[in-house]
């Protein structure tokens, strides 16, 4: 079997993952298993499965979330997609993607905050692809200014208790909390 850095990269990441409950656990434990199985596991060209990097952009007071209308869904996502063949990482995997898709300049928390297995009907000629996506958090600069990307019909920001798509509530208060504890931790050590 063929080792890749980029593939090595995201077992370590997934293998020192905290796992918040039980299914995040089981959804670690495969996506470990998925890549131990398939050498080309973190690239889209792996099917039906591939694991994908995402992140949730929030405002330095967590009370905003910046979302993007994916142009293929027609849904708000958070920002994210496939990893490429000269992502070192899976967090530099995530981070191309939302400076891509969003033109911010964002640093990421390298823990992964939550995982995701989802079917994408449009990823590829198939139509039976699946997102493993490993999900990460990221603080925007204060007065930094976003753009849509070619693969997006608009990015915006949204209040954190009002999202455009309920599915990304659970996600969306992960990542409010664990900035919130953060800055807390912060805070506390003043």
């Amino acid at each position: 079997m063929t080792e890749t850095p980029l593939r090595d990269d995201a077992r370590s990441v997934l293998r020192r993952m905290p796992a918040a409950d039980d299914g995040q656990r089981a959804l670690r434990d495969r996506f470990v298993a998925h890549l131990d199985a398939h050498p080309d596991g973190v690239l889209r060209t792996c099917r039906p499965n591939h694991v994908t990097a995402s992140t949730v952009v929030l405002s330095g007071d967590a009370s905003r979330v910046l979302l993007t209308l994916h142009a293929k869904a027609g849904r708000w996502f958070q920002l994210g997609g496939h990893a490429e063949p000269g992502d070192g990482t899976l967090l530099a995997a995530a981070r191309r993607e939302a400076v891509e898709e969003s033109g911010l300049d964002v640093v990421l928390d390298p823990v992964p905050a939550h995982l995701d297995e989802h079917a994408v009907p449009f990823c590829g000629p198939d139509g039976e692809a699946h997102h493993l996506d490993v999900r990460f958090v990221a603080v925007a600069p204060d007065g930094a200014r976003h753009t849509a990307s070619d693969e997006s019909l608009d990015v915006r920001w949204w209040p954190v208790d009002d999202l455009p798509n309920p599915d990304l509530a659970v996600l969306v208060a992960l990542a409010v909390a664990r900035v919130r504890a953060g800055q807390d931790a912060v805070l506390g050590s003043r």
